[in-house]
């Protein structure tokens, strides 16, 4: 088995990725998303790529998958139908939730509080209780648990949580009640805290257990499908960038709620530390909306909780930040205003945007890139041809709306508003979080994140803008080139004076054998396992904790408590120097190596750019018309330097070089885009 298969989609588009493993050579496909069923897409845009490559599917020795089906169901609100059980007294769990209301002053007025992912009539009380040291306060009452599962039974229930105080310190409880509810709700998948997120917080770790029994009854039937349609062992990736069997990834489906982005980080660094950057920006952008993430030494940040929709759990994920703000991003200009906006409403795959030829009437930025030029008249290496009139005659509507003397303004403003929104998203991974964009290179990947690159560059200051080889199936490339990972962790509250090196070293040990085993049992070697650690650490009397990273080699209480005061002081700008610093949770993850893929790097070919040049078009940049030189990327070698105006057309994705910028080929193939001044 000699090829690697990745495969992302996306809300527009579905991405194949086919690596020789010996060779290095990649085979790429994008075909339309099929939104009904995503399969369909999926297993088109393999028909594509093998052919390409000339081989069948039985050369193919693995399939790795970023998917999004677990995200749609909780953003589409169709999900399975959830029982809960808690402990006696605490059945309100999810109506109370916290107190916490999304907007600004008074926002609530205006805020339609969610559902819970489990109704009130399908929670059930377990008469029982755990002591917070685990000892046993109530015993379970059995026969009356099994007549309220019955009652659960008869009301349809298609998955089943299980979330009891205290069931972080000790699973016993939870433990028989599963094992009871396999007796009395047979066929029915159960979820259990003590496993899904072993850690203190009853509403954190509740709400994560129901969305995990939210979601498992249509990603276990979605990877079972995909299984037997391909035949392959089928992985998936995790939120946080790790690679999951299709089997875990069915137990514990919450953790791959952010599967798509994370990919797309994945294959951002593995771009960018080959062409010698390992502090950047990330910035996919798709037909639906826009990915932003950062990145320091090589390392995404990792954060403690995901985010979808309204609905935000305790599971381990890349800190991508999200807007609405893509390719099918629709533009309008409302009658009251008369300001022009864009997104977060989008056209999708189906109708499209009116380039596309396929009844879209709402102009986007597709569109608006097409009045300005910057597109090839073909997408997708032919799958899609642009309606240049059409994308005309939608843009009209906006320069109408705002009595503008030209389309071209219209298309231009729509460009810089979108421009804008993504350079907020970019503020609130840098900016916000303490760091100065300047200090990073910025990534550019997606079908239409290399068109907005440059422009991105100018408004934060990151340079160079990397635009990495096949941008537009960036994101399979990262599901195809990440190694396994696996994470455990437990709450073990304790003030640093109740604790000694020792005791700390023992705690993280045990935690390791945990992720270390899971690693095993999938084939990987332990002497090939890479082990990192984390804590969770307070100031007592704190209300919330910071994640600190460590080295158990070199690890003692005292280096980890400044490690704890220099993240405080970063982020708060003070310490609380009286007071003892506390031990909240520890974590362990356990990850594999990434796969052995040869990398081809381009010949030398000089500064001169002219073979690949294709021809010439006029495009329309700051207020007016200018020649571009269009460049094939396929033809460009290491050395080229390519200068603004520029447009560099492959298969999946288009590159726009402003004037006073020029673009700098990479042996590794990457783009490199400077101002001139600094190129």
């Amino acid at each position: 088995m000699r090829y690697r298969l990745g495969v992302d989609v996306g809300g527009t588009f579905t991405d194949v990725l086919l690596i020789d493993e010996d060779s290095g050579d990649s085979f790429r496909a994008k075909t339309p998303s099929t939104p009904h069923d995503q399969s369909v897409g999926i297993l088109t845009g393999i028909e594509k790529v093998c052919a390409s490559a000339g081989t069948g599917l039985d050369a193919i020795g693995q399939v790795l998958h970023g998917t999004t089906v677990a995200t749609n169901a909780i953003l589409e609100g169709k999900g399975s139908r959830v029982g809960l059980v808690t402990t006696a007294g605490f059945r309100q769990v999810l109506q109370i939730a916290r107190s916490f209301v999304p907007g600004g002053l008074a926002g609530w007025i205006i805020w339609p509080k969610p559902e819970p992912l489990a109704a009130l009539e399908h929670t059930v009380e377990a008469i029982e209780r755990i002591g917070a040291d685990g000892s046993v306060v109530t015993p379970l009452d059995e026969d009356d648990l099994r007549q309220k599962l019955r009652g659960l039974r008869a009301a349809g229930i298609e998955a089943l949580a299980v979330a009891l105080i205290n069931a972080y310190v000790t699973s016993r409880h939870e433990d028989r009640i599963a094992e009871i509810a396999a007796e009395e709700l047979p066929g029915v998948p159960v979820s259990v805290s003590s496993r899904v997120l072993p850690e203190l917080r009853e509403y954190e770790r509740t709400i994560t257990t129901v969305a995990n029994g939210y979601v498992q009854p249509q990603v276990a039937s979605y990877l079972e499908n995909m299984g037997r349609k391909i035949g392959k062992k089928l992985y998936v990736l995790r939120s946080d960038g790790g690679l999951a069997s299709a089997e875990t990834a069915t137990a514990n489906p919450v953790s791959m709620l952010l599967s798509g982005p994370a990919g797309g980080v994945s294959g951002a660094v593995w771009a960018a530390t080959r062409a010698g950057f390992s502090d950047l920006l990330t910035f996919d952008m798709g037909g639906t909306s826009t990915d932003v993430a950062l990145v320091q030494g090589g390392v995404p940040r990792i954060g403690r909780e995901t985010t979808v929709g309204d609905l935000t759990v305790r599971s381990a994920s890349v800190d991508v930040r999200t807007v609405g703000a893509g390719g099918g991003s629709i533009a309008h200009v409302p009658a009251l205003t008369r300001a022009l906006r864009v997104g977060p409403q989008s056209a999708g795959a189906d109708p499209g945007p009116a380039a596309y030829g396929k009844g879209g009437a709402e102009p986007t930025v597709t569109d608006a890139n097409v009045v300005l030029g910057y597109l090839p008249s073909q997408l997708a290496g032919g799958e899609i041809d642009l309606d240049r009139e059409a994308a005309r005659a939608a843009v009209v509507r906006v320069q109408d709306g705002m009595g503008l003397g030209s389309v071209e303004a219209a298309a231009a403003g729509i460009v810089d508003i979108v421009n804008e929104n993504m350079f907020g998203a970019l503020r609130l991974v840098s900016v916000q979080q303490g760091y100065d964009p300047r200090d990073f290179a910025l990534v550019a990947f997606g079908g239409a994140g290399p068109l907005h690159a440059n422009a991105l560059g100018k408004l934060t200051g990151a340079w160079p803008v990397i635009i990495p080889p096949s941008p537009g199936v960036l994101c399979a490339y990262g599901d195809a080139t990440t190694g396994l990972r696996d994470e455990a962790a437990r709450t073990y509250i304790r003030r640093f004076s109740e604790l000694t090196d020792d005791e700390v070293r023992g705690l993280f040990g045990e935690l390791a054998e945990q992720a270390i085993a899971t690693l095993e049992a999938e084939g990987v070697p332990r002497a090939d396992q890479t082990l990192t650690y984390q804590a969770d650490l307070r100031y007592h009397g704190q209300g919330f904790e910071i994640t600190v990273s460590l080295d158990l080699a070199d690890f003692s209480l005292a280096a980890l408590g400044a490690a704890f005061d220099a993240e405080h002081e970063r982020l708060f700008s003070f310490l609380l120097d009286k007071n003892e610093h506390e031990l909240v949770s520890a974590r362990a993850a356990a990850t594999g190596p990434r796969p052995h893929v040869r990398t081809p790097e381009l010949p030398d070919g000089g500064a001169d750019p002219a073979p690949a040049l294709r021809t010439t078009t006029t495009i329309y940049v700051g207020g007016a018309a200018a020649e571009a030189r269009v460049y094939d990327r396929g033809k460009l070698l290491a050395g080229n330097v390519v200068t603004g105006p520029a447009i560099v057309t492959e298969m999946d994705s288009t590159t726009l070089v402003l004037p006073g910028h020029a673009a700098t080929v990479h042996p590794s193939g990457s783009l490199l885009i400077r101002p001139v001044s600094e190129a």
